[in-house]
């Protein structure tokens, strides 16, 4: 037993060793991390039950931001936003009525759009944020789950006229791809700074209708809206521009005058009536257009009365057909000429709108004078605002009810 003891202490040393080598072979216990908080969500805008709207910028750095609006009265318009000692700027505005509203930052006079906003618009090369207060008078521009919807398609098609490739918004309504009937068809034309995404981007018009079919206020229709310049193959944030000598320039302009309205007739409506079930003929077929889109109108339905049933003019007045080196009488009678031809096609509506403030608006007196003089029935509707979305999405929604019945 003499050498139990150390043998005793040579055990326990060993045994600590191992103890002390695996304690430092084993990881160290981590740090506590610091607590990670995210960052609080701004909320821009807040549309508040009593239709006050309240818009909110974090910009630490900068000095002032204003916002511009279309509730906003007055060409440039805007209102401050205060700015707290956090860095946030912010501002209430209204009780807005219920309409759809575009609007911009303006921050150190640089335009900019809300980060806070995912709903963004184009119109043209000029983007907004927009918000819809609902109501009785924005209720056909709101997406609804309940309701059935229609597919909107971007198509490209040959334009013998134009000499390219060019490419248009068709709507086709709930049911088209799985049935078999065929549908009426309206061509709807957009204005000067747009392009063939105006209608369905800025006007709502793929909610508008599936809204109003589904409340059984219109009748099912297919909807064409291509791009009413003459010089552009497709809206230019996804289409690149024609690849030729300067499109941009007024010989250009002068070349392509009067080809959008030949190409439509001659190369759009041949292809829709080829690749989708329409129904064909006069009573069948419906063409409207906004300002510059409504010069068009006027163009295509003189030349060709008999082909459309139903036509809308939005916010323009009377066009001028004269042609070079014609006097103002020749004009006259030519317009004439055209009207009572139009007249005599059976035509079953002619619906003219504007805005009390439009600055088209004493053409459109000039245009109904005329109309007027001739003994043309039309339907006219006159409402507040100027040359505004506001007002087409209006005339839209009033309008579409009215076709094929």
């Amino acid at each position: 037993m003499k050498n139990f003891k150390p043998a005793l202490v040579t055990f326990f040393t060993i045994f600590i060793a191992v103890l002390n080598s695996g304690a430092q072979d084993r990881p160290a216990a981590p740090a506590a991390r610091p607590q990670m908080r995210a960052p609080a969500r701004i909320i821009s805008p807040e549309i508040h039950p009593d239709n006050k709207v309240t818009f909110r910028l974090y910009a630490r750095n900068a000095t002032t931001v204003v916002v511009t609006g279309e509730w906003q009265s007055g060409f440039g318009a805007s209102e401050a936003m205060v700015k707290n000692d956090t860095g946030l700027f912010s501002l209430t505005v209204g009780p807005l009525k219920p309409e759809l509203y575009g609007y911009s930052f303006i921050v150190d006079g640089v335009t900019a759009i809300d980060p806070n906003n995912v709903l963004v618009r184009r119109d043209g090369a000029r983007y907004q944020n927009f918000f819809i207060v609902p109501g009785p008078e924005s209720d056909l521009y709101i997406h609804k789950h309940d309701v059935p919807h229609g597919n909107v398609s971007k198509v490209w098609y040959k334009s013998s006229v134009l000499g390219m490739e060019r490419r248009m918004y068709v709507y086709t309504p709930a049911g088209y791809e799985t049935g078999k009937g065929k549908y009426p068809v309206f061509y709807l034309l957009h204005g000067a700074g747009g392009d063939e995404d105006a209608w369905t981007n800025m006007g709502r018009a793929a909610q508008i209708l599936d809204n109003l079919i589904a409340q059984g206020k219109a009748k099912p229709m297919i909807v064409v809206m291509t791009n009413g310049n003459a010089n552009q193959a497709g809206a230019q944030n996804e289409v690149p521009p024609v690849p030729a000598q300067d499109m941009q320039s007024l010989e250009a302009y002068q070349r392509y005058a009067g080809k959008f309205e030949e190409h439509l007739v001659k190369d759009v409506k041949p292809y829709i009536e080829k690749n989708y079930r329409v129904l064909t003929g006069r009573d069948n077929t419906a063409i409207a257009g906004l300002s510059m889109g409504g010069a068009h109108t006027q163009t295509i339905t003189f030349d060709n009365p008999g082909m459309f049933g139903y036509i809308g003019v939005f916010s323009m007045g009377l066009m001028n057909l004269r042609q070079r080196d014609q006097n103002v009488e020749e004009l006259e009678k030519e317009r004439e000429s055209k009207l009572i031809a139009l007249q005599k096609s059976g035509y079953k509506l002619y619906w003219i709108g504007c805005g009390k403030d439009d600055f088209l608006y004493q053409s459109v007196i000039n245009f109904r004078n005329f109309l007027d003089k001739n003994n043309f029935k039309y339907v006219y509707r006159e409402s507040t605002g100027g040359h505004t979305w506001a007002n087409w999405r209006i005339y839209l929604s009033e309008f579409a009810p009215l076709l094929f019945k």
